[in-house]
């Protein structure tokens, strides 16, 4: 099935997660999305950039309400009270949200995201009809861009890849790839486990050097019955999630530069 596509969407930026892990010891921040950066808390500058799309309609962020409510006061965007997982927050967040099309989802710590990189994906999404949109960058884009950055990399046929940190998708697909997702968002820190997911003939492909996106692609739709698409971004920002303290080291660097 393919659902109708619009090069406008609603943002939700995902924002729940309590700082009480590797950062907590360089950030008094209660959450990952108020660390300091620059002086200002981190999920401003993914809320700012989705403000300078041309292609976002309206923003929602689910998080801590009350804290984010504070940070984000003078935005203008929609705040909503976290739940217990990602998986609900994601579900609440665009109940709230209400969306007209598809509905773009970003992480709250990658500060460094632009107006620009949010509306190129957008156009690439257009060119690949589908339900999920998921982002990717080059190797080489990023260590061209950000050589200090250190990411997992998985290497297909096609090249050599990280997941960034934006997706599009169409709400009506939630349902049919929720145990998928759950699944994803388990391992999203340990690709290499992903391909236990994807089944047998994807494991012996990887094992030879042979998968490729479309063959993940074609896996996807199977097993969720809708149809999943790698886009590749020329845009390293998208990519730099700040989840270790190096990370948080080279954004800060970067911006006092």
């Amino acid at each position: 099935m393919v659902m109708e596509v619009n090069i406008h969407a609603d943002a939700l930026v995902l924002a729940g997660a309590d700082n009480n892990g590797r950062l907590r010891d360089y950030d008094p921040a209660k959450h990952e999305a108020l660390i300091d950066i620059n002086g200002r808390p981190m999920v401003r500058y993914v809320v700012e950039a989705l403000k300078k799309a041309r292609g976002i309609r309206n923003i929602g962020v689910v998080g801590p309400k009350e804290a984010l409510e504070r940070a984000l006061s003078d935005l203008g965007v929609q705040v909503v009270e976290r739940g217990g997982s990602i998986l609900e927050n994601l579900r609440k967040g665009i109940e709230a949200l209400e969306p007209r099309g598809n509905v773009l989802i970003v992480t709250s710590d990658v500060p460094l995201i632009t107006g620009e990189a949010i509306d190129d994906f957008l156009r690439r999404c257009m060119d690949r009809p589908a339900e999920v949109w998921y982002s990717i960058v080059r190797k080489e884009a990023n260590e061209a861009k950000f050589p200090r950055m250190r990411r997992t990399y998985q290497r297909l046929m096609d090249g050599t890849f990280t997941g960034g940190n934006i997706s599009l998708l169409n709400p009506k697909a939630i349902d049919a790839y929720e145990s998928l997702m759950e699944k994803a968002i388990a391992m999203r820190k340990r690709p290499w486990l992903l391909c236990s997911v994807l089944g047998l003939k994807c494991i012996v492909k990887f094992l030879l050097g042979r998968l490729t996106v479309r063959d993940v692609e074609e896996r996807f739709r199977r097993l969720a019955g809708i149809r999943g698409v790698g886009i590749e971004s020329p845009y390293p920002e998208i990519a730099l999630d700040v989840d270790k303290p190096s990370d948080l080291e080279l954004v800060r660097s970067l911006f006092a530069g």
